[in-house]
Formats: C-alpha cells, structure tokens, sequence
C-alpha cells in the first residue's frame, strides 16, 4: 500500500492480512483480558473497508472475526474485497479472498495447536523482482545492486493455503499450562510478566516447536502463454520468547531458528531449502513525565540457501536453479524488514538484517473522552523512531554481507486497539518513501 487508506475501515483487513504474513510463523498462545472490556476474551466484529494502492486501485471489501468463541485463544476471521483499476492499460479488476483459523487447541491435546488459512485472489498488476535468467555483466533483478525498476508487472492469479502445528514445550511460564494469560489496565500489562527477568528456557519464557505446511500457486500472463509457479514448502522451525508481554513487550528477548525444505512435491518442480536465524531485544528505559513506557527495541535477521547453485546457459546467460522463488527466503522490502521498499524489493541467495526502534508510549490519549470513537478500545499511542539496514547477498560470505548495506529510516505511529497494537510506519530511503498499516508490532 502506497497511499493513505481509509485507517477506520482498515482495522479488520489489516488483522487478517497480519496473520497472513506474521513477522514470526509461531506466536505465544494467550488469552487478553482488558479491565475496561466486561465481556472478558470475547470479541466479534463485522465491517466494510476501504484502501487505494498503486496495483490495486481503488479496493472496497467487507470482512468478519470472532475471537475467544469456544476457546479463549481462537480466532476464526474472513475477508473479501475487490479493487477496481480505471488504468487503460489494465483491463481486469482485482479481487481476493482471505479465511482461516487461528490457534485452535487441538481436541484431546494440552498443548498442540492448529492453525489452517487460505487465500484466492486475481491481481491484474503483479510485480516481481525476479527473471527466469540474467546477463552477467549485469545484475540480477531484486539483487544488492539492481535498479528499483527491474521488475516484471503483469496480471494473473495468486492462491494461497498454510497449515501449522505448534507444540508448547512445558518449561518456563508454560510450565503447568500451555495458554498464557495477560491482564490489561490502560493497555498495560498488570498481571505477571511470563518473561525477561532471567535468560533460561527451562524457568523462563515460552518456547514453542512449529511444524508448518505451506502452498502458493501463482501464474503470470505473458503474450503468447502463461508462468506457472507452485511451491510446497515443508518448514521446521523452534521459537522462544522470553519477554514480559509478547504483544508489547518492554524488556527480555526473542530468538528464532528455521529450516525450510521443498522437496519438488506435486506440481513444485524444484528443490531447495532456507534456514534462518532471529533475534530480538528489548530494554526498558523506564517512564517519563510525557511517557508511560521508553523501550529501546533491536532486532536481528539472516538466512541463506544452501541449495542455490547457477547454470550458464548456451546464450551466456546465468540462471539459478534450485532456489526460493524471489517471494521466499532471502528477501527485504514490505511491511517487516526494510519498510522503505516494496515487497520483496531484494532478494536473492542469502540475507542480513538489522533494526533498531525507540518507542515511547504517550501518556497522553487525545481520544479518551470522544464517546464515538470508543468503539476502538484504544488505549494509549506510541511514537516509534527507527532505523534499518541489511542486504542479499550471492553467496554467504562475510566480506559480502558486511558491504554495500542499504538503509533506511522511519517514524511509527502506534496504537493499543482493543488489546492488539495497529501501527502506521513511514519509511524514506534513496529509493523514495514506503507507507504501511499494519497490526502488531514489526518485531
């Protein structure tokens, strides 16, 4: 999304699309219960939305959510929404569904979970920073060094679906009970923290066990035929979050290692593996007589594909076989890391990444006593500085993912939404400037 959109309406889309593309694929399971909110975990919502993008156009949808129905933790949400294009040049309208659900503990278990979403979408202005081959005296499109106009744009179709299972190890908090719970004053965390006094997965922290299932199922529309492109990835993956308050947290510490395979199964017709590394840090700088929280936040990334090798072909040009396609893997750009570029901006073998945020939690709530916005349970703002910089790279060596980082810089805006925290972050960089609403916190 490069243009503002319509922030009222966008609260349930953007919820939906957060777990969609979550920072993390595994999450700590909890229940929030709000001191304001009589109805305890429970919340349902049903509500039309609004957005304009450059590939999209002008996007109307309408979409629903229950949570904490049956299980205090359970998401069940689905959206619907189509864009129409007035270009000359595009003669096909978007139109997309998203449905799924959300951290179902499975039947007869205590600490198994599950969650299965899906998507169905025609978008007639797909970009990819991507080609089949490239020249070598020249670089490769997403690369380190390419342009910011070598991208492929054409319509076509983009069907999704994702099925987890995550296991909750029982040490730490999760000692005696797999679901946490958070009690909320204001937007602050009251009850205990289920982390960060101490670094030791066994006395502290949640750590969960995710083995995740994914598809996607693209074609792209060039004269004479079409691109097919499908993958079925299988991903391995162990989490730990060590933080007071996993939705907000103010001090301790997260760390993430994945591994993910295709094995050329059903129509994928390449195999290849990633694995990659996290880490997150928080420090608590206290409050203030303007602020409530000072948090100093860091994050940390970087993954590779061992699998990568290159073919020159007769023509002299390089392609790369056994690789993630250019949307997996080793990418910067979006709402998550780099937010001053597009989605999968740069891509390639392998990537580094680091942030640092400053959030300061305002004491001040312009909106508190303006009776006709309550409905948004907004708790407090947050004023979230940062700055950002990594890089892909061809090889995994030190002396090329330690030059030529790209950068960038923001501002956040942030809010505590009825228990979850909605931001809006613009970013500039030598490239222009990226505009991102989301739910949740970057990391």
């Amino acid at each position: 999304m490069r243009r503002l959109p319509l922030y009222l309406w966008l609260v349930l889309f953007l919820l939906l699309t957060n777990f969609a593309w979550a920072h993390l694929p595994t999450t700590v399971k909890n229940s929030l219960i709000r001191a304001e909110n009589p109805k305890g975990a429970k919340e349902k919502l049903i509500i039309p939305y609004a957005f304009s993008s450059e590939t999209m156009g002008l996007t109307v949808g309408v979409g629903a959510l229950a949570k904490g129905y049956g299980q205090d933790q359970l998401l069940v949400a689905g959206t619907a929404y189509f864009g129409s294009n007035n270009e000359v040049e595009v003669k096909e309208d978007a139109v997309s569904a998203i449905a799924g659900m959300w951290d179902l503990r499975v039947p007869y278990t205590k600490r198994v979970f599950f969650t299965a979403t899906g998507s169905v979408g025609y978008f007639p202005r797909k970009r990819a920073y991507s080609a089949p081959s490239f020249a070598p005296n020249a670089p490769r499109p997403g690369s380190n060094a390419s342009r910011s106009d070598q991208f492929l744009e054409v319509g076509g179709t983009d069907n999704w679906t994702d099925f987890r299972l995550e296991y909750v190890l029982p040490t730490g908090a999760a000692e005696d009970e797999a679901m946490m719970t958070y009690r909320l004053k204001n937007g602050m965390l009251v009850s205990k923290p289920t982390g960060g006094d101490e670094w030791n997965p066994l006395t502290s922290g949640v750590t969960n066990i995710l083995v995740r299932q994914f598809n996607r199922y693209q074609t792209y529309q060039f004269d004479p035929g079409d691109l097919e492109r499908t993958i079925h990835p299988v991903q391995l993956a162990i989490a730990y979050d060590n933080t007071d308050f996993p939705t907000n947290p103010s001090y301790g510490s997260r760390q993430f290692v994945g591994i993910t395979q295709d094995f050329a199964w059903l129509q994928s017709n390449q195999t290849w593996t990633f694995w990659e590394v996290g880490a997150a840090k928080f420090f608590s700088l206290g409050d203030s007589r303007g602020a409530r929280q000072r948090i100093l936040a860091l994050d940390f990334w970087t993954g590779d594909a061992p699998s990568t090798n290159e073919t020159v072909l007769p023509n002299g040009f390089i392609q790369v076989n056994n690789s993630p396609p250019y949307y997996e893997g080793a990418t910067l750009g979006g709402f998550y890391r780099m937010r001053a570029y597009p989605f999968y901006r740069f891509n390639d073998r392998s990537a580094i990444y680091g942030s640092a945020e400053y959030r300061y939690t305002l004491r001040w709530n312009p909106i508190a006593d303006v009776n006709w916005l309550k409905f948004l349970k907004l708790d407090w703002f947050q004023l979230a500085p940062f700055v950002e910089g990594g890089r892909v790279a061809r090889e995994y060596t030190w002396d090329q993912l330690t030059s030529d980082w790209k950068f960038d810089a923001g501002l956040g805006i942030r809010a505590m939404v009825a228990g979850g925290v909605v931001r809006f972050d613009i970013a500039g960089s030598e490239e222009g400037m990226g505009f991102w609403f989301m739910v949740g916190q970057p990391f």
